[in-house]
């Protein structure tokens, strides 16, 4: 089979007005960025703000394992093989961060014949919003920085800046530096850091916002210091707000492209899930939900992460109700969980696959509590045997999901046709009651600790004595009442990486707190999870070249 990225390369696109058109959006409201990308303008989003909404599917998966799962393989085919059924469908994905497309994941464009293109153009630059976003957060650090400088009139104290640099790409060596080393005229000596681009409150903000009344409002809240009182500073104490909004006016407008077979496919945002927030914009989905009658969407890493932070801080702060969840899951990965090595996954073994089923298990019984419906899809191996898949089948419906068989690496569209009958099924016949799994009113510690039980199944949880205060203070500023964002490991149900399947009898570790204020949550850093990744020993980047006429090569 070819690479990934020499089947988009071979793939026909079509031009994307008239991709758009399928979903009503006339030329003149698509901001063109060549031929195969465009940004939906203003006008357009006004004119449909008040179309019937259509019904939202979100595509989440099991914890991710070396062995891949393919939940944005998986969105992508799912919402081919609805197209093909004669639905009116939508993707509303993420955008893909450079850090992890030189690093060990590659791209987010999906894979063998269920992907979005141009994929080296999504997995690249795109439409610059990434870049916007970054530049905006830097903007505000050069401000923060510059008001010390000239007299500090705002009386900012220095060892209690909390405002961070931010880049889209792994480097560890930015995780902690110092700054202002020089002549007097060079800035105040003190320590900084660096967070990758995605983790940046920015990136939260503009995911979160409505438009761009709400993105200013919701900027200028941006705590960056305390001031020697411990009275915390904020982007419109800096008068930051304005030009930060100026260089996101573009950016705020959702993407249009398409998948392989034409599929509308509205990219906006992209927050990671382990370390933000982990879902596409509100304006995208929304966007999509006017403009389409089942808009396939997706949240980050395994179910633990992404949709919990989708339930419980995107869809609780944008009013959206999700009509049912489609759960990915591989029988590698499964067998991984039952702790066989990476290079014995290919050989059946069902004892394997019954211990690791738990980890499955546990995202099953976390996505109920939500009450919404659950088909899980098992994304399919030329090594799964019809034994295995069997085991799987029974076990999903004894644990009360439907369950489908996903073919759409290899097939496209057509492979997703049993797990589109099967998601048809349950938006006609199940009715979602979804419900957060928490009330507003509950103290923070105590939503932390819920998340910590209910989702992740531990124990209890610990607070250091840093995390102790720093939720005292957020309590005495009014932020007792916010959702709480988990940043942890994706790799386990707990906060420790090497804890597989479903564990048990652990404490979850609390390191830090702190606020997005703009964002409207609290960030919870759970265990030794870092906001700054770094690059592997071998990155992804040594394969990435580019030929004499401009093709890209080893992009995935």
């Amino acid at each position: 089979m070819k690479s990934d990225i020499e089947i988009a390369q071979e793939n026909k696109k079509e031009h994307i007005s008239k991709v758009a058109e399928k979903l009503g959006i006339p030329e003149d409201d698509l901001e063109l960025y060549g031929k195969y990308k465009a940004k939906i303008s203003e006008d357009h989003l006004k004119k449909i703000s008040s179309n019937k909404k259509g019904k939202l599917v979100l595509v989440t998966a099991i914890n991710p394992t070396p062995a891949g799962e393919g939940k944005t393989t998986t969105s992508i085919g799912l919402a081919d093989a609805l197209s093909l059924k004669g639905e009116k469908v939508a993707l509303a994905l993420r955008e893909p961060s450079l850090g992890p497309c030189f690093g060990i994941k590659g791209g987010a464009a999906g894979g063998g014949f269920a992907q979005v293109v141009p994929m080296e153009d999504l997995n690249l630059h795109f439409t610059g919003d990434f870049h916007a976003i970054t530049s905006a957060n830097n903007l505000l650090a050069a401000l923060l920085d510059n008001h010390i400088q000239q007299g500090n009139e705002l009386g900012i104290d220095p060892r209690n800046v909390v405002w961070k640099r931010c880049e889209d790409m792994n480097d560890r060596a930015l995780r902690n530096i110092v700054i202002g080393l020089g002549a007097k005229a060079d800035g105040m000596v003190r320590e900084d850091h660096f967070v990758i681009s995605v983790a940046s409150e920015i990136m939260a903000i503009f995911c979160l916002a409505e438009d761009i009344n709400d993105l200013k409002t919701r900027l200028g809240k941006i705590i960056v210091a305390y001031n020697f009182n411990g009275d915390p500073v904020t982007a419109d104490d800096l008068n930051a707000t304005g030009a930060m909004s100026a260089l996101l006016v573009d950016a705020i407008k959702p993407n249009i492209i398409q998948t392989l077979e034409h599929t509308p496919a509205i990219i906006h945002g992209g927050p990671f899930a382990n370390i933000a927030h982990g879902c596409n914009s509100v304006r995208a989905t929304k966007a999509a939900l006017s403009l389409a009658d089942i808009v396939v969407t997706e949240a980050g890493f395994g179910a633990d992460l992404g949709a919990e932070k989708f339930f419980d801080i995107k869809c609780r702060k944008a009013g959206l109700t999700p009509d049912a969840v489609v759960l990915v899951a591989t029988i590698r990965a499964l067998k991984y969980n039952g702790g066989i090595p990476k290079d014995e996954l290919s050989a059946e073994n069902l004892d394997a696959l019954s211990k690791g089923i738990v980890n499955l298990e546990k995202h099953i019984e976390n996505l109920h509590k939500y009450k919404v419906p659950v088909v899980v899809t098992l994304n399919s191996f030329a090594s799964d045997t019809d034994a295995e898949i069997n085991f799987v089948k029974a076990f999903c419906e004894e644990k009360g999901a439907e369950f489908a068989l996903s073919k759409v690496f290899a097939d496209g569209g057509k492979g997703g046709a049993e797990l589109a009958d099967k998601l048809l099924y349950t938006l006609n016949n199940k009715k979602s009651e979804f419900t957060p799994l928490y009330p507003d009113d509950m103290p923070l510690d105590k939503k932390i600790e819920t998340v910590a039980k209910e989702i992740y199944g531990a124990d209890g949880i610990s607070f250091s004595p840093a995390a102790k205060r720093s939720l005292d203070k957020l309590v005495s500023l009014g932020m007792n009442n916010l959702p709480v964002c988990m940043a942890k490991t994706q790799y386990s149900l707990s906060d420790n990486a090497k804890l597989l399947g479903r564990p048990s009898g652990f404490t979850i570790n609390v390191r830090e707190v702190y606020p997005s204020a703009g964002a409207g949550f609290v960030v919870a850093v759970l265990g030794d999870i870092m906001t700054m990744p770094g690059l592997p020993k071998k990155p992804a980047a040594y394969g990435i070249d580019v030929d004499e006429n401009g093709r890209i090569t080893g992009l995935f």
